[in-house]
């Protein structure tokens, strides 16, 4: 029952995957972000971490992609008149042979991987709200600071890019 699960959940996340980048509006991206993001919390739910699966709901499906889709309708209106004038198609080739190559060394990578790979069983309290907070405030708590500060100069960055030009 738990590898039916987890096969599904993996196919809606590559379908969500392929979704974020393939769709042409970006509010549909950011609605199949939203899809991978629920898929990898039901992968969590299967490797018995609850309280990241609900972290992944409550934290990035629920905040990050309101805030994408805040920033989407803020920065749209402009962005979407630079879009109209530009001609994109011409890079369309080159982006299928970066992806196609992207493509072809994550899939050795993962094959590689997965040949080195040994079950281990997982460590006592792993997913817990002690071992995160712990690993959290300790060995990743650089890292934790650096996405804050990104957080806050996306959100900047959202607000001077939407504010109407001055007019004097």
């Amino acid at each position: 029952m738990e590898i039916i699960l987890f096969v599904i959940a993996g196919a809606l996340s590559l379908a969500g995957g392929v979704g974020v980048v393939a769709a042409r509006k970006l509010v549909h991206s950011a609605l199949s972000l939203l899809l991978v993001l629920g898929s990898l919390a039901v992968l969590y739910l299967t490797l018995a971490a609850e309280f990241v699966a609900v972290l992944q709901i409550i934290l990035y499906a629920g905040a990050i992609v309101v805030l994408f889709l805040f920033v989407i309708m803020l920065v749209l209106p402009r962005v979407s008149a630079r879009l109209a004038s530009s001609d994109a198609g011409s890079l369309r080739p080159i982006a299928f042979v970066f992806g196609g190559a992207l493509a072809a060394i994550l899939a050795f990578g993962a094959l590689r991987g997965m040949r080195q790979m040994t079950p281990q069983a997982l460590p006592a309290g792993f997913g817990s709200v002690e071992s995160i907070g712990r690993s959290l405030f300790t060995e990743f708590v650089l890292p934790f600071q650096i996405a804050s500060l990104l957080l806050l100069i996306g959100i900047i960055t959202a607000v001077v890019l939407g504010k109407a030009p001055s007019r004097s």
